[in-house]
């Protein structure tokens, strides 16, 4: 996603660097384009909206459009904003008063589940945690061997069940197994699904209960 999203802007910021002086109709559909980015890398409207609005309104201020490099003005804080909505501390994931910790990733066919779960696993271990991750996806074929070489490749343990295995017992078999390996946090790695899917959707509160 975060790749995806810096080729836009970058692409974006290339088009406006391209300009001498700038107008606000120049920001304004510079910033249309931010909106599209940020969109297509399913950020909240809300969030979108608010940023939008707040770059807006620092970027054609007097200070930036009488600029002698104006488009390096907007670029600036366009960063600075998305600095200050990413957060300027990277947080640290404490472990639970009794571990292990279970984070559950959810969301689309396709929006990197599998390999958040890896990098997060990772970031955890860094930190002097001690991560497992559980292949909780019983419908993909390849979900649970793609996990398996990511733990190999990073040196963290995972749990995999052949496919089309329940999904709850397989979650509830890796905590089990998390619990005998010491582990600090249980990372799910669950399958993709969409609101709309009733069935996929109770599956996901019962793994959440």
């Amino acid at each position: 996603m975060f790749e995806a999203l810096s080729e836009k802007l970058q692409e974006v910021f290339r088009r406006l660097g391209g300009r001498g002086r700038l107008t606000e109709a120049d920001v304004d559909a510079a910033l249309r384009e931010v909106r599209v980015a940020l969109l297509d890398a399913d950020v909240n409207y809300r969030v979108v909206r608010d940023f939008i609005g707040r770059v807006r309104e620092r970027a054609v201020g007097a200070e930036v459009l009488k600029h002698l490099s104006p488009a390096q003005q907007v670029i600036k804080i366009v960063y600075e904003e998305l600095v200050n909505l990413l957060g300027p501390a990277v947080p640290r994931l404490e472990s639970p008063a009794q571990p292990p910790g279970v984070v559950m990733l959810v969301g689309l066919q396709g929006s990197g589940k599998t390999t958040t779960a890896a990098k997060l696993a990772l970031h955890l271990r860094r930190q002097g945690q001690r991560p497992f991750l559980v292949a909780a996806d019983p419908y993909r074929p390849a979900a649970g061997a793609q996990l398996e070489i990511l733990g190999r490749q990073l040196d963290i343990p995972v749990y995999h069940e052949p496919s089309g295995r329940d999904a709850v017992a397989t979650a509830e078999n890796g905590l089990r197994r998390a619990r005998e390996a010491g582990a600090s946090w249980v990372i799910l790695d669950t399958a993709g699904r969409l609101h709309i899917a009733d069935a996929l959707m109770a599956e996901l509160a019962a793994l959440k209960a």
